[in-house]
């Protein structure tokens, strides 16, 4: 979706994962990264990984330092969040160019991973973890 905000053009998206909600905006900018009023590097905890992860469709698509990035992320952890902060990033970039749909979808940085948690079953320790059986 293409906002216009005091003469800069945004660009949004929502990407989700387990139960993680992460609502992105794409500004021009210097690639900065913001996730709940906190720097992004602070906020994932200095994790290399979840940095990596976050950001992987702008540096696909050579965009590292072409936009600011503001979220709003909620529900969840940190891998869950980072996975849907990758989703919302490939999803506002589609916005932007048409173009950019091809590689993501090469990349497949397009699907929601719709894996979530199983619930617990009655008379079961988890989701499928049974009481050791007793045959005497």
């Amino acid at each position: 979706m293409l906002i216009s905000y005091n003469n800069k053009v945004i660009y949004s998206g929502t990407g989700r994962r387990k139960t993680s909600i992460a609502r992105v905006k794409l500004v021009p900018g210097s690639g900065k990264l913001i996730i709940n009023g906190l720097p992004g590097e602070s906020y994932l905890q200095f994790s290399p990984n979840y940095l990596r992860i976050s950001c992987t469709p702008l540096s696909i698509l050579g965009l590292s330092k072409e936009y600011d990035i503001y979220v709003k992320a909620e529900g969840g952890g940190l891998t869950g969040q980072a996975d849907a902060i990758r989703l919302g990033i490939a999803r506002a970039l589609c916005n932007i160019n048409p173009e950019n749909r091809l590689m993501l979808k090469a990349e497949g940085l397009l699907r929601r991973d719709s894996r979530v948690k199983e619930r617990k079953k009655y008379g079961l320790r988890k989701a499928r973890k049974a009481p050791q059986y007793s045959k005497r």
